[in-house]
């Protein structure tokens, strides 16, 4: 019992020291390093930039934090990742030089859908262009001589504006909207491709 214990502790500060770990990196371009990471006691991200003499700039509260969470390096950047058992989430970001914030550029997301792998695929979104591309899956029950089958839908290329969004304003809503809106789109064109048959 003191084993399975004393386990059970070391597994948790493990989890608490991940969550805590700095990613360095020249983020805003000027030869010296600057600092990101998850703060799991806040659920925030947290940056600092030399630039700006190290002061914490913090994301909005990310209440659902898992434990797989954290940030990753990007090309002139990071990316913010939060995975579930079935679906997930990244967010790149990139220092502005204009601006100088930290901005969102881009999301993306995936899901494995039920158990049939219905609504499994991924989809990305450049807050740069606006470029949506989705590539979705939906089980079809009278495919197959109706022993039901998995088909791709035919990959959805559209426009979604989300305006600008810094480090300060993200927060899970922010790809949670992205999540619906691509939902919209995913249900639109399965409604289009069964109304067809």
């Amino acid at each position: 019992m003191k084993k399975m214990i004393h386990f059970a502790m070391l597994f948790l500060i493990h989890f608490s020291v991940l969550g805590q770990e700095k990613f360095t990196k020249d983020l805003d371009f000027d030869g010296i390093i600057d600092s990101v990471y998850v703060n799991t006691n806040e659920s925030r991200i947290i940056c600092m930039l030399s630039s700006q003499n190290f002061k914490e700039i913090k994301s909005k509260p990310i209440e659902i934090l898992n434990e797989m969470s954290g940030i990753i390096d990007s090309k002139n950047g990071f990316t913010f990742f939060n995975d579930w058992m079935r679906a997930g989430y990244k967010n790149q970001f990139r220092y502005n030089k204009k601006t100088k914030k930290i901005q969102l550029i881009g999301m993306s997301r995936y899901e494995f859908g039920n158990a049939a792998n219905d609504g499994s695929g991924e989809s990305s979104v450049n807050l740069l262009t606006n470029d949506y591309i989705g590539n979705w899956n939906v089980y079809d029950h009278l495919a197959n001589d109706e022993n039901g089958e998995l088909i791709k839908l035919p990959t959805i290329k559209t426009k979604m504006k989300f305006g600008i969004i810094n480090l300060e304003d993200f927060g899970e809503d922010t790809y949670f909207n992205f999540s619906e809106k691509c939902s919209t789109l995913y249900y639109k064109e399965k409604k289009q491709i069964f109304n067809s048959k």
